[in-house]
């Protein structure tokens, strides 16, 4: 068989929820990509064409439901996209010698580390690292969420001396994203005074510090704590969404900060500004961008803006949604190359070349 230079990369993808839809539809048309398998976990999916189920005419991958069949199909490359991490999956897939990347709440460990202990008493880094031993494979997360933002930031601060505070924030409107489960998850309707709100948005977010923790570590900081702090935005009025209601004084925006503190200033901070509904108290100017803003010598402001491709019907929430999964998955994609090539072990972006996070030309232009 070629080297895995010489061919394309035999990819199994895991889950079809928003992000996994998405990805069905972009790796199909990947340069560097070939679709062999697609894993479900809802029985209603397996057995069914991985085309159909996002969409899309058949493209001659039939959905499986066991771990045992990924393994048997053999891939370079698992890709993982479900909101949560399945470490039992991760387990058996890397001791089988299959490499993973995944979009599901991993940037550097810490985060699930700290706030997910693992059954077996180890922590989640220890068992997946053992696995990749056993193995030979790679594991590598981009983050489902802030995914991309991190990086941006680190590039942004390579013609700055004498940095004195880097901030990243995320300023969007999330009512694109229609996911019920996950804006239950992290309060958005309950009432904003409800006492458990805070703490879901926290349990939900807490990857976020991994985000802050990656700069760091890239910038050659070692970080006091990062602290955690919260703004909520109440409903001023009933508001229904169509597929998600927020009655008057529910939880209808947030401003968060994950503030990486060194001698007890904060130094990188990564803060989201998250609005379900414009019609909150407090109210925030959402700027639909990442931006970045570096205190040096000299001093860097940025913004990442995301704008959908010319032409594309946008008449449909579900259209518009796309593009937020799309720049949630593609990361993920592209590094794959980068990732199989990669020595063993768990790594983070900040052990990848710069390539891994270099988009592909249109299959039409490269054929020209």
């Amino acid at each position: 068989m070629n080297s895995v230079q010489d061919r394309k990369i035999r990819v199994f993808q895991v889950a079809t929820g928003n992000v996994g839809s998405e990805m069905i539809k972009r790796i199909r048309r990947h340069p560097d990509l070939e679709l062999i398998g697609l894993h479900c976990y809802s029985a209603d999916k397996v057995g069914r064409d991985a085309g159909e189920i996002v969409g899309l005419p058949p493209v001659g991958v039939t959905a499986t439901g066991t771990v045992g069949e990924i393994i048997a199909a053999r891939p370079d490359c698992l890709t993982f996209h479900g909101v949560f991490p399945d470490v039992d999956l991760y387990e058996q897939i890397l001791e089988a010698g299959i490499n993973i990347v995944t979009t599901a709440d991993w940037i550097t460990g810490h985060h699930r580390n700290a706030n997910h202990p693992h059954s077996s008493g180890q922590m989640e880094e220890e068992v997946i690292q053992a696995a990749c031993e056993r193995g030979g494979s790679t594991f590598y997360g981009t983050g489902m969420n802030p995914g991309l933002a991190q990086i941006l930031t680190i590039v942004h601060s390579a013609d700055v001396t004498e940095i004195e505070r880097v901030l990243c924030k995320e300023s969007v409107d999330v009512s694109c994203h229609h996911s019920v489960d996950t804006w239950n998850e992290v309060g958005f309707g309950r009432p904003v005074d409800d006492r458990a709100v805070p703490g879901m948005l926290e349990k939900y977010t807490r990857v976020f510090e991994d985000a802050v923790r990656l700069m760091a570590d890239c910038m050659d900081l070692t970080l006091d704590d990062v602290r955690f702090e919260y703004e909520l935005g109440a409903c001023t009025k009933n508001v229904d969404l169509g597929w998600y209601q927020l009655p008057k004084g529910s939880l209808g925006g947030c401003y968060l900060k994950y503030m990486g503190i060194v001698d007890v200033e904060p130094r990188i901070e990564m803060h989201l500004e998250w609005q379900m509904t414009p019609h909150t108290d407090p109210h925030w100017d959402i700027q639909g961008c990442y931006i970045t803003q570096i205190d040096g010598d000299p001093c860097i402001y940025s913004k990442h803006m995301i704008f959908p491709k010319p032409g594309t019907d946008f008449s449909s929430p579900e259209a518009f949604a796309s593009v937020g999964m799309t720049i949630t998955g593609m990361p993920a994609l592209n590094a794959i190359r980068s990732v199989v090539s990669a020595p063993p072990g768990i790594i983070t972006s900040a052990d990848l070349p710069l390539r891994a996070f270099a988009g592909r030309f249109a299959p039409g232009i490269l054929g020209r």
